[in-house]
């Protein structure tokens, strides 16, 4: 029987303009309910956010001593051999309160060139979604860097993007380069590569708590834009029950979304990643090696690579999303 298990973490909460309260009231995060929270980070690697187990006896140890330890067998060899000892993704909620600013990320060629860092490919899974809400995401047609420009002089910028509706189980794949913002009244599910790099393009003209503008990075952000993203992005809900039905699967993650209400039972040798559960409703009991570890809405759960075969049990009904890294995805992008 293997030492390892499935681990849980200590989110970080972040405080932001647009947020609110939702993340502590409805998705059981430690926080003060009169603070503004729009994010909360469940599993990161970010440096000076790393990720610390709140669970079992490995409780206190961050998640780069752990796979410092315990490499391949955490991560799976071959995301080892490409990471070492850095987490690969890093998993957030958002509550979007007001609309978030409009943005972009770098690829990870661009990223590496100027930070250092890896770039950042991300998708969303809304969770909640008032009447309304509105996702931006790319551009309404492929436009020219000069028309661009020229637009944001004039601070109508939104006038180019693609703005579609958004309900509970839609996804978003929002490859970098693709400018986007998530709109005001959506909670939602993010999964995205090891990166904190955002380049703020317009900020809908607002103020911080001191009455400043926020700080945008045009010239960054020209470089980084891909003026042909455009069109629509949604991948819509499905309303499947006792099966894994996939979102996106990308280079960077694989992300399937599983609702249930009878046991799944998993086997994952055919799979040498770790994988990671979001509970997205409900809540259900992962069972393995004759242990159990209970799940509710909004917790996150690292299941090591060495782990193979588990059950989920709904109790009496769950929603979860499965994250994991194709072997197979890798090696293609290893050998283009």
């Amino acid at each position: 029987m293997s030492e390892l298990y499935p681990l849980k973490f200590e989110p970080f909460l972040k405080e932001k303009l647009w947020g609110g309260s939702s993340l502590v009231g409805k998705y059981h995060k430690n926080g003060d309910p009169d603070l503004k929270y729009g994010e909360s980070w469940e599993i990161s690697a970010v440096s000076g956010n790393l990720s610390v187990v709140s669970n079992g006896f490995l409780a206190g140890n961050n998640i780069e001593e752990l796979i410092e330890v315990y490499m391949g067998d955490i991560t799976g060899d071959v995301v080892y051999e490409k990471f070492g000892n850095e987490f690969p993704l890093l998993i957030k909620l958002i509550e979007a309160r007001a609309d978030l600013s409009i943005q972009v990320h770098p690829d990870d060629a661009l990223a590496r060139e100027r930070h250092q860092a890896y770039g950042k490919t991300e998708m969303w899974f809304i969770l909640e979604s008032e009447k309304g809400a509105k996702i931006y995401t790319g551009f309404k047609e492929p436009v020219t860097r000069e028309v661009f420009i020229e637009t944001l002089k004039t601070g109508k910028i939104s006038d180019l993007l693609n703005v579609e509706d958004s309900s509970p189980g839609d996804s978003f794949f929002t490859p970098s380069g693709r400018i986007h913002a998530i709109g005001a009244g959506i909670i939602l599910a993010e999964i995205q590569q090891t990166s904190d790099i955002t380049y703020r393009i317009s900020d809908w003209n607002r103020k911080s708590a001191d009455g400043k503008s926020r700080e945008l990075h045009t010239d960054l952000a020209l470089d980084a834009i891909n003026f042909n993203a455009a069109g629509k992005s949604k991948i819509p809900a499905n309303s499947s029950l006792n099966k894994t039905e996939n979102l996106v699967n990308c280079e960077f993650f694989t992300t399937n979304v599983i609702s249930f209400n009878d046991r799944i039972y998993k086997d994952y040798s055919l799979i040498d990643s770790f994988v990671i559960y979001l509970c997205t409703g409900g809540e259900f009991r992962l069972k393995w090696d004759g242990n159990t570890e209970p799940v509710v809405r909004g917790e996150t759960v690292l299941l090591p690579a060495m782990i193979k075969e588990i059950i989920l049990e709904p109790s009496p009904e769950a929603k979860v999303l499965e994250i994991f890294i194709s072997e197979d995805l890798i090696h293609n992008k290893t050998n283009n």
